[in-house]
């Protein structure tokens, strides 16, 4: 697709179009700042449907920067400003952001999204671990250390995940078969599909010493969960 608009993400990813931009994309022939407050008037609220934000521009007639302000608008207030135009740039816009939004949209798109917070809560994770080795001077290396306490508290199983989520484990597996996260073998075990792995899962190898049972189970890890909680969430 074509930008006709640049478009930014926002803190929570959300797709963000310049007001500045939209302004001089619609030809408005008064200044930005006077449009901005009439637009203001069909009951935006800032936080909400825009965010205020101060820019510095550089000037090519002035020897230094200077600040202006700019309002980084939600897809929803772009099309209803472009509509509100009533000309054939208004129509162009307007279509262009439908077009924008059914992308974000898309499954694609969504399972980058969830991709991209887990890695990010996974980090976040790793940190916050090798800062408690530091402070407990702990002589296990970092790393071990982490891996460690992954593989002894961290793997869970489809049935304690979906009590995490408070969705029932017959709903939790089936979401994910259909989703072809994971498909049942020929024992009928479940098994995750390995261009849809990406670190979610992991198959961990499983003794019963009291009966002899030997066997593989496919567990969840953190990254897993924290993927499978963004996408489940409305599951009930």
């Amino acid at each position: 697709m074509n930008e006709l608009i640049p478009i930014k993400t926002n803190e929570q990813m959300e797709p963000v179009i310049s007001g500045r931009d939209l302004h001089e994309f619609l030809e408005v022939g008064t200044r930005y700042d006077t449009w901005f407050e009439r637009m203001k008037e069909y009951g935006f609220e800032n936080g909400k449907d825009y965010t205020e934000v101060t820019e510095e521009v550089d000037a090519q007639k002035r020897a230094r920067t200077y600040e202006q302000i700019n309002h980084a608008l939600k897809l929803d207030m772009a099309k209803e400003i472009s509509m509100i135009q009533r000309n054939e740039k208004g129509k162009q816009a307007r279509q262009y952001f439908i077009a924008v939004e059914k992308e974000y949209n898309s499954p694609e798109k969504i399972m980058a999204r969830a991709l991209r917070i887990a890695d990010e809560t996974i980090n976040n994770l790793k940190l916050v671990n090798s800062n408690l080795v530091t402070q407990t001077e702990i002589m296990t290396p970092k790393a071990e250390y982490f891996d460690e306490m992954v593989d002894r508290n961290l793997l869970t199983s489809f049935r304690d995940t979906a009590k995490m989520y408070e969705v029932k484990e017959k709903i939790f597996i089936s979401f994910l078969i259909e989703k072809k996260y994971i498909y049942r073998d020929g024992k009928g075990k479940l098994t995750p599909y390995a261009d849809k792995n990406n670190g979610l899962f992991e198959i961990k190898e499983s003794i019963n010493n009291k009966t002899g049972w030997s066997g593989t189970q496919t567990m969840i890890t953190p990254k897993g969960r924290e993927t499978f909680r963004l996408l489940v969430q409305g599951l009930n």
